[in-house]
């Protein structure tokens, strides 16, 4: 049946997949892979080519640096099909090819068939078409509502629902909990001054908020103020009070206030204080918003400013970082290390602080959006960066938080997390011994007296 295979990180959809293709492609028809971005694309394709019993070539590639003219030619004569959704949807709305000889789709990180994303034009277009179609959607986290699952299984018209935790007979043996160290390294005199400055920035633009009547609460957390930011905007939406805009103005401001305190907390000084360059660039840019002028034009922020311009550059975390590396290395020359931060400014100092140590070749590995003053990585980029790590040639990837879904991260021997982020290091924790998922040690850096 039209199944959705529900099942953790790193435990083998993409092996479900290929056997399910495998069945079905036995009387000559063709299957079709779809993953959202083209390195899982490259991915997919590239273990397809090597563990298939047909002739590589007629593995085929879609991604939008194909040439529609070519697209056309290759359907014709391939067997197998990995491509981003976009692409097939545009060739068969503009008739280039239909879906009629396709006996398999498998839709990678199905979760995302929801609203009207390719996907959802794709499962229904090959209902209409093929003589007998047959959908595997895979994922490791299907979604977090009833209604956001009911509309995958809807969309992807799936009948069965094939669902493993990591508690299952079959699957617990191949799981093994890994024990994370924990450090705690100290926060310097000058972030705990500028932290009180922000705090108390803090507490008049909550109060003012409380004044505006749409908050009642005494501490804030992000998901919070973005559920409010959402609220406040569908009634603006529908023509809300002169309240509502003031509130968002106000909101605006906490949340910038928020990500200062989150940077000073988890990332030091050095990443802040190009946080509040930012800030007042944006501030003196014409059209810099409101909130952001008011925020550079408050005696507490230009304090919190001041204190950051005399702190010492040295941040106790990537010190910390430093002496594990060199310590690692020295036990074990021929490593591979990760280090995962929040945010890319850390990325880019603790990169450019491992370059000076020798015997370590960092590279740096973040997403594609580019950033005001820093380029994002193509995806072609991401995987040209990945292959030699493998191979040796840098040592030390310095990864913003697993830039991509799915990626397949090379085995490891130290991953370190600059700061706690609760989802990636459950998924490192459970990996097993199983050959790309062996991880040696796995400490977590904590900043002592901060949230």
């Amino acid at each position: 049946k039209s199944s959705l295979v529900v099942l953790p990180t790193g435990l083998g959809k993409t092996i479900i997949a290929l056997l399910v293709m495998a069945d079905r492609m036995k009387d000559g028809k063709k299957a079709l892979m779809l993953s959202p971005t083209k390195p899982l694309v490259e991915q997919h394709a590239a273990y397809l080519r090597r563990v298939l019993n047909i002739n590589p070539d007629q593995v085929a590639v879609f991604t939008g640096s194909v040439p529609p003219g070519s697209r056309e030619r290759i359907w014709k004569s391939s067997r197998v099909i990995v491509s981003t959704p976009q692409v097939i949807e545009n060739d068969v709305l503009t008739k280039r090819f239909g879906l009629e000889d396709v006996s398999l789709i498998v839709f990678d990180e199905a979760h995302r068939a929801t609203g009207d994303y390719a996907y959802v034009y794709i499962a229904k277009k090959s209902r209409e078409q093929a003589a007998d179609p047959l959908i595997l959607g895979i994922t490791a986290s299907p979604g977090s509502t009833p209604e956001r699952i009911n509309e995958v299984r809807q969309n992807l018209f799936i009948e069965h629902v094939e669902l493993k935790t990591e508690q299952d007979a079959d699957v617990a043996p191949y799981i093994y909990e890994k024990d994370v160290e924990w450090v705690k390294v100290d926060v310097p005199d000058k972030a705990a001054e500028i932290k009180i400055l922000l705090d108390s920035l803090m507490d008049d633009r909550l109060n003012k908020l409380r004044g505006v009547g749409v908050f009642t609460g005494n501490h804030v957390n992000k998901r919070e103020l973005l559920m409010l930011q959402a609220k406040l905007q569908a009634s603006i939406n529908k023509g809300g009070s002169p309240e509502s805009y003031r509130a968002v103005s106000l909101l605006a401001e906490i949340m910038k206030i928020e990500h200062a305190v989150d940077l000073i907390q988890t990332q030091g000084v050095v990443p802040l204080k190009k946080y509040f360059d930012r800030l007042r660039e944006e501030a003196e840019s014409k059209g810099g918003s409101k909130a952001t002028k008011r925020l550079m034009q408050d005696a507490r922020l230009a304090g919190a400013i001041r204190v950051a311009g005399m702190a010492d550059e040295v941040n106790p975390k990537t010190e910390k970082v430093k002496e594990i590396v060199v310590q690692q290395l020295r036990e074990n020359p021929s490593s591979r290390i990760i280090v995962f931060t929040n945010f890319r400014d850390t990325a880019e100092f603790v990169a450019r602080e491992l370059a000076k140590i020798e015997g370590v070749r960092p590279v740096r590995f973040v997403g594609q959006a580019s950033k005001l003053n820093d380029k994002g990585l193509t995806q072609k980029r991401q995987v040209e960066i990945l292959d030699p790590f493998r191979a040796g040639e840098f040592n030390a990837l310095i990864a913003t938080s697993v830039a991509e879904e799915g990626l397949d991260i090379p085995s490891t021997d130290l991953v370190i997390f600059y700061e706690p982020v609760p989802s990636e290091i459950r998924s490192i924790q459970r990996r097993g011994r199983t050959g790309r998922n062996a991880v040696g040690r796995v400490v977590v850096l904590i900043s002592k007296g901060t949230r």
